[in-house]
């Protein structure tokens, strides 16, 4: 896993605002995909005059530095992953719409030329769907008996 926003941020000299700093805070730790909403909801926590305007400005501008990836994801908000480095596939839970990084080393399939259509091809990201474990356990523990 790549280093804490916080500290690539730093690391690279980045100016850190009150609330560039809550929102790279809010964005520290491992798994974590959140939308811009989330994120203003947990930086409101911290720093209550956060604006939402603030938290979007912020996030496209790690965005734009590399240092959030974006993920869009059909019938979700745009979630931004902290783990930029080394770039991976992510497992996306059907049921309650988690997100989760696949471990590193799995490997995108290739394309036959015919297949490009055209395009120069540069990265693959794999998303992979299915129930997670604690949707699988709920659904047991409800099922009539």
């Amino acid at each position: 896993m790549s280093a804490p926003l916080l500290s690539r941020l730093r690391d690279r000299g980045y100016r850190l605002t009150a609330q560039r700093r809550v929102v790279a805070e809010v964005l520290a730790g491992e798994n974590l995909h959140l939308s811009a909403d989330e994120v203003h909801t947990r930086a409101a926590a911290i720093l209550p005059e956060i604006s939402r305007a603030t938290v979007y400005s912020t996030l496209q501008q790690f965005a734009a530095l590399g240092e959030l990836r974006e993920l869009s994801l059909v019938g979700s908000a745009k979630l931004y992953d902290p783990n930029v480095a080394p770039r991976h596939h992510h497992l996306v839970c059907d049921r309650c719409g988690v997100v989760l990084d696949v471990a590193r080393g799995v490997d995108a399939p290739t394309l036959a030329s015919g297949e490009h259509h055209g395009m120069m091809l540069g990265d693959a990201e794999i998303i992979y769907h299915g129930v997670c474990e604690e949707c699988r356990s709920s659904a047991s523990d409800s099922a009539p008996a």
